[in-house]
């Protein structure tokens, strides 16, 4: 199949929709697959892979609590329209289809291609969406699937949209963090605790802020605790007990999550997944995290993990404390946490978006009504299959 991504973020800036893409092409190549991916670039310097096109140099602009780089105007446009009628795409799959950037654009741009858009962003209101959904309306209505990462996405996609999407999480390759070992520059002792921290650190809603107001009480009870700060941003952090070990390999942000006794989430909102947490579990790292919806949604039931109450740090010190304090209590979180990150394996995930991709392909001169009853047949049809493989296998 041939299959057009396009996402609406600098590709070469680190990014949670930026790595699902770059993850699902990846994935789809090594099963056989053509990919292309489409997207803006912030540095022409940096080398990015032969099946990466890009749009255009982006600019900086707030959105959703986060500073989003995107690419926009007559020159993008330009780029993003040749890209399309030279793609020769079976599907072109559209991420954050309302952000103004080359996710817009190639909206605007394809006539003839099945439209697969995902949404990933989570927010009870949004000015921006408002007032752009008039004018994007007869544009979304090309689309013939919408994919929402989560519970909360879908809730924004029928709050601004007025339309269902299908639930299919981000994924994670689950072998590389399962696979890797632990390093000794992470590894904590008894007396000499270590916890991680991921996220930008120059982004408020990561809670960076509130872990280290959290951490003079932490050290009251762990005087030896070590919070490993890894992440992009700059920001000078001159605080006892803390490391900043800056942006991280891929090997080394997987050999430090299987290394720490805690990983510590404590996003303060704006989150729609929490693709850190499933990482975090799949590499052994037992998870304390605030108890945004989103977050409790991936620790599933019963919770792979220990929550507090969002923006309290006294809730999560005593939650955190108690985790390092239990070896037993680490112990069961992890494996509660390995098992739940299976659920988010690539492997899981993108038969589920390849069956959508297949579907609308497929039912092409359908109604919308029964074309979308027929991918979520074929969803349901995985997940039964899924639970049966589960079942023969356990016994």
């Amino acid at each position: 199949m041939r299959i057009g991504i396009v996402c609406p973020y600098a590709f070469d800036v680190p990014g949670g929709v930026q790595f699902h893409v770059r993850d699902l092409a990846e994935h789809f190549l090594a099963e056989g697959h053509d990919v292309a991916v489409l997207a803006p670039q912030e540095d022409d310097e940096v080398e990015l892979p032969s099946w990466f096109t890009s749009c255009g140099r982006p600019v900086a602009v707030p959105y959703n609590g986060s500073v989003a780089r995107v690419a926009f105007g007559p020159i993008t446009s330009a780029r993003v329209t040749r890209w399309i009628d030279e793609g020769g795409f079976d599907v072109l799959h559209i991420h954050e289809p309302m952000v103004p950037s080359a996710s817009v654009l190639s909206l605007w741009a394809a006539d003839t291609v099945p439209i697969v858009a995902t949404f990933h962003t989570s927010t009870v209101r949004s000015r921006a969406l408002h007032v752009a959904n008039p004018m994007l309306r007869p544009s979304l209505e090309k689309i013939r699937a919408r994919i929402a990462v989560s519970d909360e996405a879908r809730r924004t996609v029928r709050r601004h949209l007025r339309a269902d999407s299908y639930v299919i999480p981000n994924g994670v390759d689950v072998e590389h963090f399962r696979q890797a070992r632990p390093d000794a520059r992470f590894t904590g002792t008894p007396g000499h605790p270590t916890v991680a921290f991921l996220g930008r650190i120059d982004e408020p809603r990561k809670g960076l802020d509130l872990a280290l107001s959290a951490l003079p009480g932490l050290r009251a009870r762990h005087p030896g605790v070590r919070l490993l700060v890894a992440g992009p941003g700059e920001r000078d952090i001159s605080v006892p007990g803390v490391e900043v070990l800056g942006l991280v390999s891929d090997t080394d942000k997987a050999a430090l999550l299987s290394s720490v006794d805690a990983y510590l989430a404590p996003h303060t909102g704006g989150e729609s997944f929490g693709i850190v947490l499933v990482e975090a579990m799949a590499g052994g790292a037992p998870v304390v995290c605030s108890d945004l919806n989103a977050f409790v949604d991936v620790l599933g039931e019963p919770p792979a993990g220990v929550t507090f109450a969002s923006g309290d740090a006294d809730a999560l010190v005593e939650a955190l404390a108690d985790v390092l304090d239990d070896a037993d209590t680490r112990s069961l979180l992890r494996g509660r946490g390995r098992a739940r990150a299976e659920a988010f394996d690539w492997g899981v995930v993108a038969e589920k978006i390849m069956a959508v991709y297949d579907t609308v392909i497929e039912s092409a001169e359908l109604a919308p009504d029964e074309q979308a009853g027929r991918v979520r047949d074929r969803l349901r049809r995985i997940r039964s299959g899924r639970r049966d493989r589960r079942k023969d296998s356990d016994e």
